[in-house]
């Protein structure tokens, strides 16, 4: 079984804001970063752009999305909380409103499996609805 991860974040402005213009800026690095780790699978990428942030899957146009598969729990926290990628998650409060419900959420897919991101969005609808199970599970669960 491999990981699965979605994420969200509603942008204090529009992706061509100068507000967001240093977020933006570090989008192609931190891809980069993210598909050259250790245990890395597949991510979400736009239609006509590497980025997923250009994809609108929620009413609210500020909200982006961040989706992608790894080949377990380690690579994924090691990724996020061990790399590069560190330095641009500290600076969120830069880019990005707090989240008021959980925004992240993690579960099983097997092998070979990309998952959709309405697979994804209904995994985090269930995760804020009914708390962590084995079907939508975060960092701070055993799962």
């Amino acid at each position: 079984m491999y990981l699965a991860q979605l994420n969200i974040a509603e942008a204090l402005d529009s992706m061509e804001s100068p507000v967001m213009a240093d977020f933006v800026n570090n989008t192609d690095r931190i891809n980069a970063l993210a598909e050259e780790s250790k245990g890395f699978v597949w991510r979400l990428k736009g239609e006509d752009s590497d980025d997923s942030y250009a994809i609108k899957a929620f009413d609210n146009e500020r909200i982006i999305t961040n989706m992608s598969v790894w080949k377990d729990r380690e690579s994924l926290f090691n990724y996020v909380y061990h790399s590069g990628h560190i330095e641009i998650f500290k600076r969120k409060k830069e880019w990005f409103h707090k989240a008021l419900k959980m925004h992240m959420v993690l579960w099983y897919v097997e092998e070979g499996h990309i998952p959709t991101l309405e697979e994804g969005i209904d995994r985090l609808k269930y995760l804020q609805n009914h708390g962590e199970s084995e079907y939508a599970f975060s960092f701070k669960s055993s799962y």
